[in-house]
């Protein structure tokens, strides 16, 4: 299970220390939205909204549990002295420090779209606001984590449901098997990523649009801060070796380790990488040796591929009839064959298949199958191993993810808020007021400004945490599957 050490009165900024004695005096209330503003992506306008529930258990529930238990002069001499140490004289005390600790529990609404859903850029994703007066400084001082615990698996859950939604569309476009596409993307991010919580939350993200993953961390992570009851399988991989199992064997007795691999898994998948040496007397030489006794297998032998243009390397070139200029999948098709389904396309025997794992992105996946097309090959020939080239190669500036207070009180007063910097484009400025996200003419999500109570009551944002517990909690099943029906607006 997730376990987080960091004390949680240093989940933040240290500039942000000081902003409770910074906001006017009479400050009562600080009421603040995340929202995904802009896209770096052409095309993608929506952001797929998870990891809110993590945090809350993580953070706002786990983390917070060990402060309210601790000792509270122990918390407090603890918290002076990591002041002392950045900001040097302590001005800031800890009183507020020691009045939270008392009251019990943390003071704060948290309203939220459901996770799973595809938000238009420039709509909250949810809001934040405290619930008692005297902790108005609560709801920013909670920005940066929240913003940091957001950010990535809502951008990798945005990534894989745009890969997603190629892979079903070339699918369908060359008669291919549609269930073989959840699958047809499998998650190899987790060493590429920036630690394994990253990699887990991330990996959580691809399990929305994917079931093959073999980010097994992902798996616990779900289990603990999405738990449910349906019994649907989360993540599902196959047996497969790595270069350390092939050079182990050693170069010269390659072909009697593909032997001992197919003597070890009689039946089922079995993943083999083949370029640990020589791809292409693999394919042209191991394979068709071991042709009769691959097609009398009750189960398919994977090919793995793992260096080079994979576009290529799978693909070949034009008018060059060497094996590489043929291709991984050429080469196949010339060894085992197949059958041509009811669209025309080529299918390789089911006891032989491809799969790709190096350097693959959405840009790389689509020149793939629009290549297999022209080949005349149905889409899901080749399934694609996804990695940090597609979960690491992003920021939190990829979708402008940002937090941002609009609205405020002061001496009972409420007071819209907002920022529109002169030196911006438009992407940086924020909502005004209170908000409330509600379905347009047209069904889509749509924000309001300076909401009125009753848009508000109506919003899609609707309240998940209150006063320190849940108000209601998703499993990771619901989650999906509101994914996969929401997808079905965009086909």
């Amino acid at each position: 299970m997730f376990r987080r050490a960091t004390d949680p009165l240093f989940l933040t900024d240290a500039y942000k220390l000081d902003h409770r004695r910074q906001y006017p005096d009479g400050t009562t209330r600080v009421y603040s939205n995340l929202t995904h503003r802009a896209s770096r992506i052409d095309g993608v306008e929506h952001v797929v909204h998870f990891g809110l529930q993590a945090f809350l258990r993580d953070v706002l529930e786990d983390s917070f549990a060990r402060f309210f238990a601790a000792d509270v002069d122990t918390v407090c001499a603890e918290y002076e002295r990591r002041v002392r140490s950045i900001l040097g004289p302590n001005l800031i005390g800890s009183d507020h420090i020691r009045a939270l600790h008392a009251l019990g529990y943390l003071p704060l609404s948290i309203r939220s779209v459901p996770e799973g859903t595809p938000v238009p850029l420039r709509v909250p994703v949810l809001t934040i606001e405290n619930t008692h007066p005297d902790f108005f400084w609560l709801t920013n001082y909670l920005e940066t984590a929240l913003s940091a615990a957001i950010w990535q698996p809502s951008t990798s859950a945005t990534s894989a449901w745009r890969l997603r939604a190629l892979l079903e569309a070339r699918a369908e476009a060359t008669g291919a098997d549609p269930g073989a596409v959840g699958f047809q993307g499998h998650d190899f991010s987790f060493r590429g990523m920036p630690g394994i919580e990253a990699a887990a939350a991330s990996g959580a993200a691809h399990l929305l649009s994917f079931s093959g993953s073999d980010s097994l961390v992902s798996a616990d992570w779900i289990d603990y801060f999405y738990p449910d009851d349906s019994g649907e399988q989360i993540l599902g991989s196959v047996a497969a070796t790595e270069h350390s199992v092939m050079c182990a064997g050693t170069r010269e007795s390659e072909d009697d380790t593909y032997r001992r691999l197919l003597d070890l898994y009689p039946s089922g998948i079995v993943s083999v990488v083949s370029d640990t040496f020589d791809l292409w007397r693999v394919l042209t030489e191991t394979l068709p040796a071991l042709r009769d006794r691959i097609l009398s297998r009750d189960g398919t032998l994977v090919i793995r591929p793992d260096s080079g243009d994979p576009e290529t390397i799978l693909c070949g070139t034009a008018a060059d009839e060497t094996p590489a200029g043929r291709g991984v999948v050429q080469l196949l098709w010339e060894t085992f064959g197949g059958t041509v389904n009811a669209a025309g396309y080529r299918v390789l025997d089911p006891r032989i298949g491809v799969i790709y794992g190096d350097s693959i992105t959405y840009d790389r996946a689509d020149a793939i199958t629009a290549r297999l097309a022209e080949m005349g090959f149905v889409s899901t020939t080749v399934v694609f191993g996804v990695g940090s080239y597609t979960y690491q190669y992003v920021t939190r500036d990829t979708f402008s993810s940002a937090m941002k207070a609009t609205y405020v009180e002061v001496d009972g007063i409420g007071r819209d808020i907002f920022k529109a910097p002169v030196t911006d484009s438009g992407t940086k400025r924020s909502a005004r007021g209170r908000l409330a996200v509600l379905p347009g003419a047209d069904g889509e999500l749509v924000v309001h400004e300076q909401a009125t109570p009753e848009q508000e009551a109506a919003s899609a944002l609707v309240e998940v945490w209150r006063d320190g517990t849940f108000v209601r909690r998703t499993g990771f099943a619901e989650i999906r599957a509101r994914l996969r029906e929401e997808s079905k607006r965009f086909r």
